[in-house]
This record gives C-alpha cells, sequence and structure tokens, in this order.
C-alpha cells in the first residue's frame, strides 16, 4: 500500500484499534499481502457509536441544503479521483479495472442523487376523513446508524447507504467487508474532506463482526441497521437486532433468473446476458445464475453464449484488455469449482471453462454448462462467479414456475420480442426487480430490494431516504 488511509476512522480521528491487532489486505490476483489496516475491537465499536451519537443532533439540526451541498462536494471529489479509488477496488478486490471504473462512477452517483434528495424529505398534510382535526405527517432523521457492507462493490455499497443516511440527518458507522477494507476507509477520508462534521461518518473494519456488530445493536442509542450480504449472515442479523428492536433494511442474497423466450433478439439476448452475468466476474447479488432457455432457440442461444464466454481475456485487472479478474478469495473460488463438479457429475455438460486455474491468485475460468439437470445445485445455490448454466422450458408457464423456485427473490431477467408477453411474465415474477430486455437494473434513482429471502427494505430513489426517517404523526386542529 503505498498512502491508503489504513487506521480506524473514530470520531474524525485515525486511531489503532484497542489491542493493535490488524487485517491482512491480500491482493486476489497473486494471493500475496497488500498491507494491513486496523482490526477493530468491540470497545472501538462501542467509541464509534459514542462518536456518533455525539455528532447525531447537530448533523440532524443542520439545514437539509448544507447537507446536500456536503453530499455533492463529496460526489464532485470521488469523480475527481475515480482512476486512483479504481485502481484500489483492483489492488484489493480484483475484478477488472473497466468494471472498477464503473463502480467508482456508480458509487459516485448516490452522492449526487442524494445531494439532490436531501431537500425534498417531504411531510404531508390532510383532514382528518370525520373532519375533526388535521393529520400531520413529518419525516425525522432515525438516528445513529450502522452500515455493513459486503467486498463484492466495497465502493457503491457503502455510499448507496451513506448517501441517504447523511441526506436524511443521520450519523453512521460503517462497517466493510475485512476482505476490501482499504476503499471504505478512503471514502471516510473523503468525506472528511467534502466537509462532513467529525463523527457523522465513522469507518470500523474489523474481522470480529459479529461480536463488534453485536455489540454496538445492543446499544440503545443505535436505531438503524442497513445490511448488504449473504441471507445466512442477514438472518443471524435480523435476530442480533430484535433485542433492541432497531429498524432493518437487508439486501441480501439473489439467486437471479434469465429468461429467453423464443420471439427475443437474440443478439439483444446474448449481450445482455454477459452484462448480468459477467459484471463484477459474475460476484454480484443481481448476476443471471439461471439461464433459461425457450426450447427452438436454447441450442443456437447456448452456442452464441459459449462463445462470448470463451473469448472473455482473463488476468489480473490491472493489465491492459483484461475483462475478467480473479475471483475475490480461495474459499470463493473453491465454492465456485465444487459447484460446477457437482453439476458435471448429475450429467451437465461443459462448453466452455469448467476447471481452475493452476498458479497464483483465485482465478476461474467463464463457465457455461449445458444439459444442467433441474435441481442441481448450481440452480439452488448463489453462485458469485463466472458460471451460466442453461436449461431449457417448453412455454411460458413453465418458465415462470422454474424462475420462481427458489427462497430468493432480488431481480429477474427476460428477454422477449412480444412485449405484452413481457410485461405479462415480468408481474408474474416474484421478485423486486425485473429487467426486461435489459441486462442491468440497477440505477441511484430507482428503488433496489427483493421479495422473500432476499431482503427487506428498498435502496435508492427516494425510499431509499425514507428507510433512514421516522414518521412522526401530529393531530391538531386549528
Amino acid at each position: 500500500m503505498t498512502g491508503e488511509p489504513s487506521e480506524l476512522f473514530l470520531g474524525g480521528d485515525w486511531r489503532p484499534s484497542t489491542d493493535g491487532r490488524r487485517i491482512t489486505v491480500l491482493d486476489p490476483a497473486t494471493g500475496k499481502p497488500l498491507g494491513s489496516v486496523a482490526d477493530g475491537t468491540v470497545e472501538d465499536g462501542l467509541a464509534a457509536v459514542d462518536a456518533a451519537a455525539v455528532a447525531q443532533p447537530g448533523w440532524a439540526a443542520t439545514p437539509p441544503r448544507e447537507r446536500g451541498e456536503v453530499l455533492r462536494r463529496a460526489f464532485e471529489l470521488m469523480t475527481a479521483r475515480r482512476e486512483d479509488l479504481a485502481r484500489l477496488i483492483v489492488r484489493e478486490n480484483g475484478k477488472a479495472l473497466a468494471d472498477a471504473r464503473g463502480e467508482v462512477s456508480y458509487a459516485a452517483e448516490f452522492f449526487r442523487w442524494y445531494a439532490e434528495e436531501a431537500v425534498r424529505l417531504t411531510g404531508s398534510v390532510q383532514t382528518a376523513p370525520s373532519g375533526a382535526n388535521r393529520i400531520l405527517v413529518l419525516h425525522q432523521p432515525i438516528g445513529v446508524a450502522v452500515l455493513v457492507t459486503p467486498w463484492n462493490f466495497p465502493a457503491a455499497m457503502a455510499t448507496r447507504k451513506i448517501g441517504p443516511a447523511l441526506a436524511a440527518g443521520c450519523a453512521v458507522i460503517l462497517k466493510p467487508a475485512s476482505e476490501t477494507p482499504l476503499t471504505a476507509l478512503a471514502i471516510g477520508a473523503l468525506l472528511a474532506e467534502a466537509g462532513v462534521p467529525a463523527g457523522v461518518v465513522n469507518v470500523l473494519p474489523s474481522t470480529r463482526s459479529g461480536a463488534v456488530v453485536g455489540a454496538m445493536l445492543d446499544d440503545p442509542r443505535v436505531r438503524k441497521l442497513s445490511f448488504t450480504g449473504s441471507t445466512e449472515v442477514g438472518r443471524t442479523l435480523l435476530a442480533a437486532a430484535a433485542g433492541t428492536v432497531v429498524n432493518c433494511s437487508m439486501e441480501l442474497g439473489g439467486n437471479a433468473p434469465f429468461l429467453v423466450f423464443a420471439s427475443a433478439d437474440l443478439d439483444a439476448a446474448i449481450a445482455g446476458a454477459m452484462v448480468a452475468k459477467m459484471r463484477n466476474g459474475g460476484e454480484a447479488c443481481t448476476a443471471a445464475n439461471r439461464f433459461y432457455v425457450e426450447e427452438p432457440v436454447a441450442e443456437e442461444f447456448t452456442a452464441r453464449l459459449t462463445a462470448a464466454m470463451g473469448r472473455l481475456r482473463m488476468g489480473n485487472g490491472l493489465d491492459d484488455g483484461v475483462e475478467v479478474g480473479p475471483l475475490v478469495n480461495a474459499a470463493t473460488r473453491d465454492k465456485v469449482a465444487s459447484l460446477v463438479d457437482g453439476t458435471v457429475a448429475l450429467g451437465a455438460t461443459v462448453r466452455t471453462g469448467g476447471r481452475p486455474v493452476e498458479g497464483a491468485g483465485f482465478f476461474y475460468p467463464p463457465t457455461v454448462l449445458a444439459d444442467v439437470p433441474p435441481g442441481a445445485p448450481v440452480l439452488r445455490e448463489e453462485i458469485f462467479g463466472p458460471v451460466a448454466p442453461v436449461v431449457t422450458f417448453r412455454d411460458e408457464r413453465e418458465a415462470v414456475a422454474l424462475a420462481n423456485d427458489t427462497e430468493f427473490g432480488l431481480v429477474s431477467y427476460v428477454y422477449t420480442g412480444d412485449l405484452a408477453q413481457g410485461l405479462r411474465v415480468s408481474e408474474a415474477l416474484d421478485s423486486g426487480m425485473v429487467g426486461l430486455n435489459r441486462g442491468i437494473v440497477s440505477d441511484p434513482a430507482a428503488p433496489f430490494g427483493g421479495t422473500k429471502q432476499s431482503g427487506i427494505g428498498r435502496e435508492g430513489g427516494h425510499e431509499g431516504l425514507l428507510e433512514f426517517t421516522e414518521s412522526k404523526y401530529v393531530a391538531l386542529s386549528w
């Protein structure tokens, strides 16, 4: 590392952890250490709550325009430093540089969007149906918020939470993933430079996530938890938050179906499939996980997808022309390999890829599996890697049934040349988002979130701002 912040950011100060422990950050392309950051303790977590609680009243009382101007400056700083931040993301996350540049631009947009939304936290007034009084509704800051973010989008997942929290008037504690703390600390420094007062944003890397987050949730001053990560961890955090009835937003796992009907424009479907599957190398909750293709076009689609996946250049994300970097760590690579091997053992055929890359780093090649049998593990679990299993279907009813046959419901993708069919299927799919003839859905101005065990609440859009507020009803007469 060369000059990036590496200590805890608490109350506007950079400080070591109370026990002096450090987190070693690895380069996924080599498996070798990049450096280390402070490893926060329970005591550090409670110190972060102290700092946020002290800063909370002043930030909540700050005029919305001033809060918005701070976020606008953060957007401008982040945009100006896109290249440096992108290269930092590649070094600790492994994604290709083009993906990292796209992430930084996307992440910065949350600061711009919520700079604009900060002045639009409007309430309402109406006459009660009885005519006896007026109903006045105010939206007030919910209070100190703990934000827990994953490693796959270390910038965007942080700004998607910090932006609305600051716009609403909430002080925050960001607990980033241990694999990618450098980006989070850099964002903390950037926000301080943008004018965020001391204690309003605190950044607390820690490998002791359960103990640290649990202790913060037990503190009655913490009133909000926003988590992005696996459904398994989300269930644990929901249970922990129940003790003090902390308001929770959960963006959890996905198992996105990608439906291709016979009427679809296959050129567009392949282009969309490559974006939906290979954005961030497949390490995304929105990644297309299961490809369901109508029988008349199944072989042509599979052949064309195989060719497109086979052409992708894999390597160190910082190298020119690389489109697919390594997976984030050995455990992720091994899980992907196990899912592929288990599916092949059940009768699936490998069209391209299918074996881990030997040598340094955590590489797994873009892979297409055909003849995938129903119930195969690769169809039931979130892959989080560059693997595309293809299954055929006979008609619309079967396609919808296959797509909905999962405990997850984050996003679905539909390609069809029949608009009525597309809208009909979009309504029938049990997911929080649908990409209709489009391979990407994420947008700071749109509500992002899922149904079933893919989460609770929404991020982005005006809905994301309201997640960090309490609605107060005032009954009055005049």
